[in-house]
């Protein structure tokens, strides 16, 4: 096993090197005794700034875990286990990391472990590993218990929501391994969506994407390179990655649009994932090297180069608390699948059952190959009107009843949330504040599903039932099915239509509320909510048909 290198920063590097002595240090407030992890100038808690390393015991309980069978990188095999642990000293403190000196079946959450360290070739660097404590207490260790959380009120009366409508959406082609030049893609969608709007790309005054470039085959290069290829002269554009989910940029241009600056602000999204892929395979796309960076720089050297990893662990800490297996988790799969059987445009629409589900090969537990979603390529557009103009245009305006985008949690994947999704409570608790709607008034639910745990969390989050309740709520997929009580991603989500990533919801909520979802109509559906991020940050919207 060859592990990725981390590359200590001004602020990490103390840490990485003081394993050499066999004593794991993490940050401490010396004002409140806080212990917390990865290093922060300020105490999370105080907020003072007497903050240094500081030895702890090393040992620690496994509060969230995921056997890992996928290769993710060539020279690290699987199986190997995905661990976060919970120092003994403040569960707050937490570590993503490695289980060793046991077989990967044996690993449980509340298991008591103790830290050893792993020497590299870097001098500097020594890799916090954790193994069983053989001179633990009897039982599992404690775990930490959920907080609770609360969204503030409305700063205004004003809604900002009430001065938009979406007023067109178009979609390219979708596929695998299309071999088409992404930028190609993009602008069929928006072509697309600006036609579906009645509006010519002269009154196109707004840009907004995301993540805007990026490499990995996630996007088309942004505004720059649609504004260069549609010879576009806009007022404002955006093209951030750190806004609340995917569909946060269409948040941002509905605030632009709200604000005055723009009258239309066309809102794209393009993946090429799967052409990314076979390119990287093929080896005529060549992938950068050198040491793990930014969020990766605590996780690839452990192996954790996945969110299905990471949330994994999340997923197992929500079966252990609540004592439940995967029944929900095939219910959401063997339903997005049902519904893709209805979509032409699905990539997968072969049928599944729950059976298939259970037999699938396992990717990282507790996530088989139905659980995680289909990467592909595609692009979707969506145009946000100044709502004076709405009634203009060709097709029937969707409506913004309210929009979800607090960051009410750590934007961390393993320093707060451990019973869901990290931030689908944030989103949830702060949509429900901005609007007399409630969960019972939702007619279809378009929630991310990257992986069915994802979707599980927003069911949650957004309040449909209790948490924990998912696998009684969901009664089997009777509840989420096109006529139940919650219709859940009639177009098949994700899971089987394919990762548009984020953007496609918008697009299914979009074709739901006009009436024109085509062989998967649900009947009378007239609010939707709209969930996007498969992690941190996230967002959410509810959408409506005019009244």
């Amino acid at each position: 096993m060859t592990r990725p290198l981390p590359q200590p920063t001004l602020a990490s590097a103390d840490f990485w090197r003081s394993g050499a002595d066999g004593v794991l240090r993490i940050s401490r407030c010396a004002d409140c005794d806080r212990r917390f992890h990865p290093p922060l100038p300020l105490c999370p808690s105080c907020r003072s700034r007497a903050v240094a390393l500081a030895p702890v015991s090393g040992k620690a309980v496994v509060v969230g875990f995921s056997v890992n069978h996928q290769i993710w990188l060539p020279k690290f095999p699987p199986p190997y286990v995905v661990a976060v642990v919970a120092l003994a000293e403040d569960d707050r403190a937490r570590l993503t990391t490695n289980i060793v000196g046991c077989e990967p079946d044996e690993v449980r959450v509340g298991m008591r472990v103790r830290v050893r360290f792993e020497r590299t070739e870097d001098d500097d660097v020594h890799v916090p590993l954790f193994e069983p404590d053989p001179d633990a207490a009897d039982g599992p260790g404690p775990l930490p218990e959920p907080r609770e959380v609360r969204a503030r009120p409305m700063a205004s009366s004003r809604k900002y929501e009430d001065r938009v409508a979406l007023t067109g959406v178009g979609q390219s082609r979708v596929g695998r391994r299309l071999m088409v030049d992404p930028l190609s893609l993009t602008v069929d969608a928006c072509l697309a969506a600006v036609e579906d709007a009645g509006l010519g790309l002269d009154e196109i005054d707004g840009l907004s994407t995301y993540p805007g470039p990026s490499p990995d085959g996630m996007s088309e290069g942004g505004v720059t390179a649609l504004t260069e290829a549609l010879q576009l002269r806009p007022t404002w554009v955006n093209g951030a990655r750190e806004v609340p989910g995917q569909i946060g940029s269409i948040t941002a241009g509905m605030l632009a649009v709200a604000a005055g600056l723009c009258r239309h602000v066309l809102c794209f999204r393009t993946v090429w994932e799967s052409s990314h892929g076979a390119l990287l395979k093929s080896g005529r796309w060549q992938s950068g090297g050198g040491r793990a960076t930014g969020m990766f720089e605590f996780r690839a050297p452990f192996g954790a180069m996945s969110a299905a990893q990471w949330i994994g662990c999340n997923a197992s800490h929500y079966m252990h608390r609540y004592g439940v297996g995967r029944e929900a988790l095939g219910a959401i799969a063997v339903t997005a699948r049902a519904n893709a059987a209805r979509n032409p445009e699905a990539l997968h629409r072969a049928p599944m059952t729950l059976d298939d589900y259970f037999d699938a090969r396992m990717i990282t537990t507790p996530f088989g190959l139905y659980d995680c979603d289909v990467p592909c390529d595609g692009a979707v557009a969506v145009v946000v009107s100044a709502i004076e103009t709405a009634y203009d245009r060709p097709r029937p305006p969707v409506l913004v009843e309210a929009v979800g985008t607090a960051v009410l949690e750590r934007l961390s994947w393993d320093q707060d949330t451990l019973t869901h999704l990290p931030q689908s409570h944030g989103p949830s608790a702060h949509v429900w504040t901005r609007t007399d709607l409630t969960p019972a008034d939702v007619d279809v639910a378009l929630l991310y599903d990257g992986f069915t745990f994802n979707a599980l969390s927003w069911i949650e989050g957004l309040g449909f039932c209790g948490p924990g309740e998912a696998t009684d709520f969901l009664a089997g997929g009777k509840t989420i099915a096109p006529d139940g009580d919650l219709p859940l991603n009639p177009h098949g989500g994700q899971l089987s239509a394919g990762r548009l990533h984020g953007y496609g919801f918008v697009r299914e909520a979009m074709l739901q509320l006009r009436g024109d979802a085509e062989g998967r109509q649900v009947q009378g559906a007239r609010v939707a909510v709209v969930t996007a991020g498969g992690g941190v940050p996230s967002g959410a919207m509810l959408l409506r048909k005019p009244t």
